[in-house]
């Protein structure tokens, strides 16, 4: 699963995804979205593209705007069509774009330590995330639009990599460039055919503080590359660059 994300600030998305309506309140980058946190999404409405924020989290329109107790921040693509908080929006072709700078996962070593790794794409430096989205009323009548992300099997980089949590070995739906409106603007058989694990050649990763565990933590110095720490003397190896960051 994909838990964790840094996110663009709203321009760089206004401007790298052409978005006609802007409906998002002012945002800022953040570098440690968490689950149900406000995130910036772009759905198509009425032929245009509109940029706004939703919960991550997707609650669904069933259940009258009390997210539900299990989680729905990833859609898994093999149960787009039968799962019921996924089904629904799935049919009404209430996707979207859940735009990202890179995201973050875990890998367990054999000693036990869980190394928090920073993956991000060599062709593309803000790129997007398929996602669904929804809206939910409450008994008072008020809306509340959420969204979630969509994961696969991994490629070979984050099969190595994710090995832990409920779902390892997966890894989001990342649109390529020139798949993006088809995504949006497509038959649901259009979208369906751009959701494939982007190429493993294209993505890098390196290792990153374990301060990103920590959801209040938000700042730049969670994407710098970090050491990682020996399992038997607790000294940190030399930092490296991410070019040559071996991942284990």
């Amino acid at each position: 699963m994909c838990g964790r994300y840094v996110t663009p600030d709203i321009a760089e998305a206004e401007r790298n995804l052409t978005v006609d309506l802007a409906l998002w309140r002012e945002y800022e980058r953040s570098y440690n979205v968490a689950p149900t946190d406000p995130v910036p999404v772009v759905r198509a409405r009425h032929g245009q593209r509109e940029g706004l924020l939703m919960r991550w989290g997707l609650v669904p329109f069933f259940c009258n705007g009390v997210p539900p107790k299990y989680s729905t921040i990833n859609a898994t693509i093999e149960k787009l069509q039968s799962n019921p908080s996924w089904r629904g929006p799935w049919q009404r072709e209430q996707r979207c774009l859940m735009p990202a700078l890179g995201f973050y996962e875990w890998h367990l070593h054999p000693d036990g330590r869980k190394q928090p790794f920073f993956i991000q794409l060599a062709d593309q430096e803000m790129f997007c995330f398929a996602g669904l989205w929804d809206s939910s009323r409450s008994s008072d009548g008020s809306q509340l639009l959420s969204c979630a992300l969509i994961t696969m099997q991994g490629n070979a980089l984050m099969r190595e990599l994710h090995n832990t949590g409920a779902h390892p070995f997966r890894m989001p739906a990342i649109l390529a460039r020139e798949d993006i409106p088809r995504w949006l603007h497509g038959s649901s058989d259009e979208a369906r055919s751009v959701l494939k694990a982007y190429s493993a050649e294209l993505m890098s990763a390196y290792g990153v503080s374990t301060r990103v565990n920590d959801p209040k933590s938000d700042d730049a110095e969670l994407i710098t590359p970090s050491a990682l720490q020996p399992a038997s003397t607790g000294e940190s190896a030399a930092p490296q660059r991410p070019e040559n960051l071996s991942l284990f």
